[in-house]
């Protein structure tokens, strides 16, 4: 590979993704540059609360790592004058954005227009941000397609653990009439906590504490999370370009103990799930709390693991479950679709 010209990474967003990527990215830099055939160095990094940096020749992500975490401004950090987001998306040294930035399911930005601007200047594009494919997937993938360039999201619906790509490659012509899943943890950790005899709010507090829940805990507890997914899924399994307000959602936040606990009497659990199917000629979505019963493997997912299963017709119920989100998990969501990106590119 010496000689090579390397491939360029452009990473906006440094925040515990971000840098859980940067730290995966040194562990696994090795299988990328075999994977693609070239050498692969990240080369600029935006974050609009920790500065940036840019150097064509590769930065120092072990010095980004330290500057972020002691509050130090990456360019000032790194001596790597750097670029805002939307000039590192269209820069001719960057061959794959990678945006990482927080989800916005208001209007997908700036996540969008950071997935535009790459995709309009001929890059490859990755990100883990739920916003822009809920949203805005089908002007996206026809703008990929069109250039002929890749989309991918697999972090988007559980993170680290590989479903979508599972779902399209994997299943492909099992007819995947339904799908049902536990997709958001922090409500199912409070579930879990509550049907063990604390409060909602008592739950909630505690997974605030162990950090599985946001300060605002919003987009969690009352479904809006899991909302994101549910159109993601709808979009990429099922083509069907569904709108937010087509989706019935419910959260979790008008559960009481006392109701949690007389499901857990009765044998039965109350699950947040996301439920999508084909009925006849349309596809339905939907969000709400759920009974579940024993009998059922989605029953037995507690804590904060996320699961989902298929209902195909070629092969019944296929189960899948794993961690659906945390630093490390979403860092691995970015390296698997690096690594789907480069046997696309390679055509394996």
């Amino acid at each position: 590979m010496r000689g090579m010209r390397a491939l360029g990474l452009g990473v906006i967003g440094f925040g515990v993704v971000g840098r859980g990527f940067a730290s995966l990215f040194l562990r696994r830099r090795d299988l990328l540059e075999e994977a693609f055939g070239r050498p692969v160095r990240v080369v600029g990094i935006s974050d609009v609360a920790r500065g940036n940096a840019f150097d064509e020749r590769g930065l120092d992500l072990e010095r980004c790592l330290r500057a972020a975490e002691s509050g130090v401004d990456l360019g000032e950090a790194t001596g790597a004058g750097g670029l805002p987001g939307m000039e590192l998306a269209s820069h001719p040294a960057v061959d794959v954005v990678i945006d990482l930035t927080p989800t916005n399911l208001s209007d997908g930005e700036p996540g969008y227009s950071h997935l535009r601007r790459a995709l309009e200047s001929g890059k490859h594009a990755i990100t883990t941000n739920k916003g822009p494919i809920a949203l805005r997937y089908g002007e996206l993938k026809e703008l990929a397609c069109s250039r002929g360039l890749h989309l991918k999201f697999e972090g988007t619906v559980m993170s680290g653990t590989p479903v979508l790509e599972m779902a399209q490659r994997e299943l492909a012509g099992s007819h995947i009439e339904s799908v049902r899943g536990i997709l958001n943890g922090t409500t199912n950790y409070v579930l879990t906590r509550m049907e063990e005899g604390l409060s909602y709010a008592e739950a909630l507090r505690e997974a605030q504490r162990l950090g599985y829940a946001e300060a605002d805990p919003t987009a969690d507890v009352e479904g809006f999370d899991a909302l994101a997914k549910a159109l993601i899924l709808s979009h990429v399994i099922f083509g069907a370009g569904l709108r937010p307000e087509e989706v019935p959602r419910k959260g979790i936040s008008g559960l009481s103990h006392e109701t949690v606990e007389e499901a857990h009497s009765q044998g039965k659990r109350y699950k947040l799930l996301v439920e999508v199917s084909r009925e006849g000629g349309s596809v339905r979505a939907s969000v709400a709390p759920t009974l579940v019963g024993p009998e059922e493997m989605l029953y037995h997912v507690r804590g904060v693991e996320n699961a989902i299963s298929f209902r195909t017709e070629t092969l019944g119920e296929v189960f899948v479950k794993g961690p659906g989100a945390g630093a490390t998990a979403t860092a691995q969501a970015v390296l698997h679709d690096l690594l789907s990106l480069a046997r696309d590119l390679r055509g394996r």
